[in-house]
């Protein structure tokens, strides 16, 4: 195992996780019903596959991330996690840009596919607005060296987390031929 990266500090550690938390919970609620009127030089699409493209490559690390701890390589697994965080930032920073400058757009599939769209949909919605808090007392609970939390919250949030990243690409390309 590694040493502990930061000293701990749970009542500073709790309050700047919660807080982020919101933060980001109710800019991107905020700022989805924002629509800025800018003409890009480019389609305004690009910010969707860029974010599937990021979602990707989160899922993979995810992946790698634990095939590395369960083969005890932890300085290599603590390099790819954090990999994980800064791209799901780029993500978000991308979703955003998306939101802001695109108008929402509708599924146009009928029958079973529009029913499994939004099954996916909601259970991603549900779930990433949740993740984020989870995935930071995760991290914080390693960078202190707090092995048995980390792995006890590793197990909830790790399969929440690959499910959003792994349904948010599912959700670009089932919606993606509707985009104008």
């Amino acid at each position: 195992m590694l040493p502990a990266s930061i000293q701990k500090n749970d009542k500073r550690a709790s309050v700047l996780i919660i807080l982020f938390s919101v933060i980001v919970f109710v800019a991107v609620v905020f700022l989805s019903r924002i629509k800025l009127d800018v003409e890009l030089p480019f389609n305004v699409h690009l910010f969707a596959k860029i974010n599937a493209i990021i979602n990707s490559l989160v899922s993979l690390l995810l992946v790698v991330g634990l095939i590395a701890v369960k083969s005890r390589k932890y300085i290599f697994h603590r390099n790819v996690m954090m990999t994980a965080m800064v791209l799901s930032l780029l993500f978000l920073v991308s979703y955003i840009c998306h939101h802001l400058f695109s108008e929402s757009t509708s599924y146009g599939g009928e029958g079973v596919s529009k029913t499994l769209y939004y099954i996916i949909l909601i259970t991603h919605i549900i779930l990433a607005a949740v993740i984020l808090p989870f995935i930071l007392y995760t991290s914080y609970r390693a960078l202190v060296a707090e092995w048995p939390a980390h792995r006890k919250l590793a197990k909830i949030t790790w399969p929440i987390w690959f499910y959003v990243s792994v349904t948010g690409v599912i959700v670009y390309l089932m919606i993606s031929p509707y985009y104008v």
